[in-house]
């Protein structure tokens, strides 16, 4: 297959040259990543700046293109102007750093595999458990079997997979589960600090403090050892209260509030 990879970290991240590494072997990649961390910035796009282009090369061979944007703009500017033909697949990773519970929302890693699910293109996001990431044999022997299966079991358009990969040895992951995006709860602080100037500046600090106990969601199976494999959309509609409002009576609020408006406006 012709891939398309991108990631969050940035192109001179070690786990994007892991994930080349191992898609290498049996598939034509092309790269077109970030050109700096761009972590947490979600699904964000560049438009009110220029996008500049360079490629680049890692020990001294050319590795790919860095973007001055956002994950999102990678995936948009490969598929519309750097690729001479469309891929078959996106995969965005390897991230250093699970993604899962709430974190799905942030992270640009997760955003660049729903990008290319927006586009029509199959697509999978990867993470890893760990942050730095020191050993990658689980990813090396998985991950190719996942890409494989993904190629020859379609997912259904829009759908996007997003894997998290225990940092363990790989003789010592559990096994595959299929679960749902699960939640986290943080205790989260700002560091208050003072740079040299005496100007006053504030850092996000958070900690996990508590994982979510169903065993079907992505954060606990991971806990425990297992490879998670979860599928996401981008429609972020909550089709239960979407039915709950429909049998509300709507009409007669906008009513009221019409003629309200009409009543001023004769005065």
């Amino acid at each position: 297959m012709k891939i398309l990879v991108t990631n969050d970290d940035g192109i001179y991240a070690k786990g994007i040259e892991v994930l080349c590494e191992i898609l290498k072997e049996d598939h034509e990649v092309h790269v077109v990543a970030p050109e700096t961390e761009q972590s947490a910035v979600g699904h964000a796009i560049t438009f009110l700046d220029p996008l500049r282009v360079r490629p680049i090369k890692r020990n001294g061979v050319f590795f790919g293109y860095a973007v001055n944007g956002t994950p999102a703009d990678c995936v948009k500017l490969a598929v519309r102007e750097l690729m001479a033909e469309p891929p078959d697949m996106v995969i965005s990773g390897i991230n250093m750093g699970a993604n899962v519970g709430e974190n799905v929302i942030y992270s640009g890693t997760v955003s660049a595999a729903t990008e290319a699910a927006m586009l029509g293109f199959p697509s999978m996001a990867v993470s890893i458990d760990a942050y730095p990431a020191t050993d990658y044999s689980a990813a090396r022997q998985y991950l190719p079997l996942i890409v494989e299966k993904l190629k020859t079991r379609p997912l259904p358009p829009g759908i996007s997979l997003n894997v998290n990969i225990p940092h363990l040895p790989a003789s010592e992951v559990r096994g595959i589960r299929i679960t749902r995006q699960g939640h986290l709860r943080y205790k989260e602080r700002y560091d208050r600090r003072v740079d040299p100037r005496n100007r006053v500046y504030y850092w996000l600090c958070s900690q996990t403090i508590e994982h979510d106990g169903d065993p079907n969601s992505d954060s606990r199976a991971l806990a425990e050892g297992y490879i998670t494999i979860t599928p996401i959309h981008y429609d972020l509609t909550h089709y239960q209260t979407y039915e709950m409002l429909k049998k509300q009576d709507w009409e007669t609020t906008f009513e009221v509030a019409h003629g309200r408006k009409m009543s001023v406006s004769s005065r």
